[in-house]
C-alpha cells in the first residue's frame, strides 16, 4: 500500500509540474485580431457514427480564420492556402469544439493566421487539442485594381514573437514545397513496388468518383465568392467516398496536406469534384481531389487540389492493414509516385518540428535531396528551442556565454559569441543560404 501510493503521489507531481510548465508558457495577450468561435456538436453536424464531418470543421476555421484576417486587414480577404492539417482526434456528438484564430504576421498584401482548434466533454470537464492549422489570406483588391497594403503585427508577448518568427519560415517552406517534391522525383529516390507486389491490388480505376455542386448563396460568403471551406468540405465528401471504395469500409480522415486556391468561384458556378486514390500504404490511404469550376457553356477553371490521408481504425482505435492499389497508367503512376514524396516530407516534417520529442525520432538522416528543406525546419527548431526561459548562464569567457537547459530527459546547451561586423555584410552572409558554407564550417 506504501508503494503504490507514494507511485500515485509521484504521478500526481509530475502532473502538477506539467500543468505549472503550461501555466508559465501562456502569457496574457489582448490581440485586437483574435477570434474564438464555440459550436456545440448536433447531429447534423456528424457522420453516421455520430462524429463531427471534417467538412463542417473547415467550414467553421476557414470563417473564424476569415474574420481574424479582415479585422486586420479592414477590408474583404480570401484564403489563398491552407498548411497541413493533422487531426489527432475526432469529435462527437454533444461535445463542444472551440477554435481560435489570430493573426501571426502580415506581409505586404497577405497575412499568416494561427488555428487552435480543441474540444470540451461538457459532462467530465475534459479538454484536448484537436488540431493546429495555419492559413494564408490575402486582401482583395481596391475597386482602382490596387493593392491593400497591409500594416505590420507587432508581437507582445513572447509566444507571438516566436510565431512572428517562424511564420517567415513556414512562408518559405510553401514556396519549396512543390520544388522539393519535383526533386525528389528528377533524382529516382522514390522507388515503385515490383510486379509482384501489386498482381492482387485493387484498381485504382474502381476508386474513381466524380459529383457536381451548384454554387447558391448560402455556400457564399459576403463577397459572393464560395466559402473555401465550404469548397473543401465538398471535396471531403468524394475523397471519403474514393478511400471506402478501396478498403470497403469507412475510413478516418487523418491528414489534410498543405494546398493552394487557385481561384474564386461565384453563385451560379458549377463545381466539378473528381477524386481518386492515388496510392495506399501498409495503414494510410492518400486520395487526390480536383475541383474545377464552370458555367453553362465556359471552359472549366482549376479552383483547387487536394490530397486527403486516410486510415481504418479496428474497434481499438488502431489502424487497420489495406488494401493494395494497382495505379493506372502514365499518370496514374506520376500520382502513385508523388504521393511517396508527400509521404516522406510529412514524415521528415513530423521527425524535425514534433514537440512530442519522447515519440519520434529527434532528426532525419541528411542527404542531398532534402537539405534545403531539413535546414528550414532546424532553423525552426532552434528558434522554438531559443525561446524557452529557463535558460542559466554557466559560463562566460573572452565574450563567450554558455548556457544550459535541463527539461526532463533533454539536456541542451546554446554558445553566444558577438562578432562585430558592417552590417550589410552581415545582411549579405546570412539571407542567402547558398553563402553559408563561407560562413558556417560544419554546414557541408
Amino acid at each position: 500500500m506504501a508503494s503504490r501510493k507514494s507511485a500515485v503521489l509521484k504521478n500526481n507531481e509530475e502532473e502538477t509540474e506539467e500543468k505549472q510548465e503550461e501555466e508559465e508558457e501562456e502569457e496574457v495577450s489582448d490581440s485586437p485580431t483574435e477570434v474564438k468561435m464555440s459550436q456545440i456538436i448536433m447531429p447534423c453536424h456528424c457522420n453516421h457514427r455520430q462524429e463531427l464531418c471534417v467538412g463542417q470543421l473547415l467550414k467553421w476555421i476557414d470563417i473564424t480564420a476569415c474574420l481574424s484576417a479582415e479585422r486586420h486587414a479592414m477590408s474583404p480577404c480570401v484564403t489563398a492556402s491552407m498548411d497541413d492539417i493533422n487531426f489527432e482526434h475526432t469529435i462527437r456528438v454533444g461535445q463542444v469544439v472551440s477554435i481560435k484564430s489570430k493573426v501571426n504576421r502580415a506581409f505586404n498584401s497577405s497575412m499568416e493566421v494561427g488555428i487552435q482548434v480543441s474540444c470540451e466533454d461538457l459532462f467530465s470537464g475534459d479538454h484536448w487539442k484537436v488540431c493546429h492549422a495555419y492559413a494564408t489570406f490575402v486582401t482583395q483588391r481596391k475597386e482602382t485594381g490596387e493593392r491593400v497594403l497591409l500594416k505590420p503585427i507587432v508581437p507582445e508577448t513572447q509566444k507571438e514573437q516566436l510565431e512572428y518568427s517562424l511564420a517567415a519560415e513556414r512562408r518559405r517552406v510553401r514556396m519549396l514545397h512543390d520544388d522539393i517534391i519535383k526533386d525528389l522525383l528528377t533524382h529516382g529516390c522514390i522507388q515503385r513496388g515490383d510486379s509482384v507486389e501489386f498482381s492482387n491490388a485493387v484498381a485504382a480505376e474502381k476508386t474513381k468518383v466524380e459529383s457536381v455542386e451548384l454554387v447558391l448563396p448560402p455556400h457564399t460568403n459576403h463577397q459572393v465568392n464560395t466559402f473555401g471551406g465550404q469548397i473543401m468540405a465538398w471535396m471531403v465528401n468524394v475523397a471519403t467516398i474514393a478511400a471506402s471504395r478501396l478498403c470497403q469500409t469507412h475510413p478516418t480522415l487523418r491528414t489534410i496536406d498543405m494546398f493552394t486556391f487557385r481561384g474564386p468561384s461565384q453563385i451560379g458556378d458549377r463545381l466539378l469534384l473528381k477524386a481518386i486514390v492515388n496510392n495506399a500504404f501498409t495503414d494510410s490511404i492518400e486520395v487526390g481531389v480536383r475541383a474545377e469550376a464552370y458555367q453553362d457553356l465556359g471552359t472549366n477553371r482549376h479552383i483547387n487540389s487536394a490530397f486527403m490521408i486516410f486510415e481504418v481504425l479496428d474497434d481499438h482505435g488502431k489502424p487497420c492493414t489495406l488494401p493494395r492499389l494497382q495505379p493506372e497508367p502514365l499518370e496514374g503512376e506520376r500520382r502513385f509516385q508523388e504521393a511517396i514524396a508527400r509521404k516522406k516530407i510529412r514524415l521528415d516534417r513530423k521527425y524535425i518540428i514534433s514537440r512530442k520529442q519522447c515519440e519520434v525520432p529527434l532528426s532525419v538522416p541528411w542527404n542531398p535531396r532534402n537539405q534545403v528543406y531539413l535546414s528550414y525546419n532546424n532553423v525552426s527548431t532552434l528558434k522554438t528551442l531559443a525561446s524557452r526561459k529557463k535558460w542559466r548562464l554557466s559560463s562566460e569567457k573572452d565574450k563567450v556565454r554558455l548556457y544550459s537547459l535541463e527539461e526532463k530527459t533533454m539536456l541542451s546547451f546554446r554558445v553566444d559569441t558577438e562578432v562585430d561586423v558592417p552590417a550589410h555584410t552581415a545582411f549579405s552572409l546570412l539571407a542567402e543560404l547558398c553563402n553559408r558554407p563561407s560562413w558556417d564550417t560544419y554546414y557541408q
